[in-house]
């Protein structure tokens, strides 16, 4: 199982601490894009990642648009050069057009589902399903645990389908459930609060010891 560091913040110099205190631990950061009008709430201008000295050859971004149209933001996306896309579905009008268009421009391209958002079609081509075990946004919501049978049945539809897509699960993953989540067969487990609340490289190893020796 992989773990990835999520960043979900309204103001920019919240973020760039956050990258600061993770880019080095982890190949790839996800940041989080909420655009007010598909969620309650705004985070900060993604273009302003340009503008760091942050975009190195050392992290790959992950941009998790949870926006009306995740279609529109593919250029703002390879704008700041990033590495993978996850539309969530629920304000995408064509899911095809975005799975195609984000391949098109080079780069993976996801799908996510919130907690509620039933699993319908997926394209060949998607690289990634996120599936959501709490509601998104920037309101704590507790992580559900009918996350489970959920990704039962993305497993089992992954194989009757014969597709590829790596399955990552975000939303209030922390140490009391991420093995469980791995022998279920989660691929990625996004985590945000339990990365940087507290001592960052302590919640780091703590993770990475219930994976590597369970």
């Amino acid at each position: 199982m992989q773990i990835i560091p999520t960043i979900i913040e309204k103001q920019f110099s919240e973020a760039v601490e956050k990258i600061r205190l993770s880019k080095d631990d982890f190949k790839w950061i996800q940041i989080d894009v909420i655009d007010g009008i598909y969620s309650v709430g705004k985070t900060f201008e993604l273009e302003l990642l340009n503008k760091t000295g942050l975009v190195t050859d050392n992290t790959l971004w992950e941009i998790h648009l949870m926006v009306k149209e995740p279609v529109k933001w593919i250029e703002k996306c390879e704008f700041i050069y990033a590495s993978r896309i996850i539309g969530q579905v629920e304000m995408m009008s064509d899911i095809e057009e975005f799975i195609s268009r984000t391949k098109d421009a080079g780069l993976e391209a996801g799908l996510g589902f919130d907690i509620d958002t039933p699993i319908g079609d997926i394209p060949s081509e998607t690289d990634l399903v996120l599936l959501m075990a709490r509601k998104s946004g920037f309101e704590y919501q507790k992580f559900e645990e009918k996350i489970f049978e959920k990704i039962k049945k993305l497993r089992e539809f992954r194989k009757e389908k014969d597709l590829k897509f790596r399955i990552g699960i975000d939303g209030g993953i922390n140490e009391n459930n991420i093995l469980e989540l791995k022998k279920i067969g989660v691929d990625i487990a996004y985590c945000g609060s339990t990365i940087f609340n507290g001592n960052v490289n302590n919640n780091i190893l703590k993770l990475n010891e219930i994976i590597n020796n369970n």
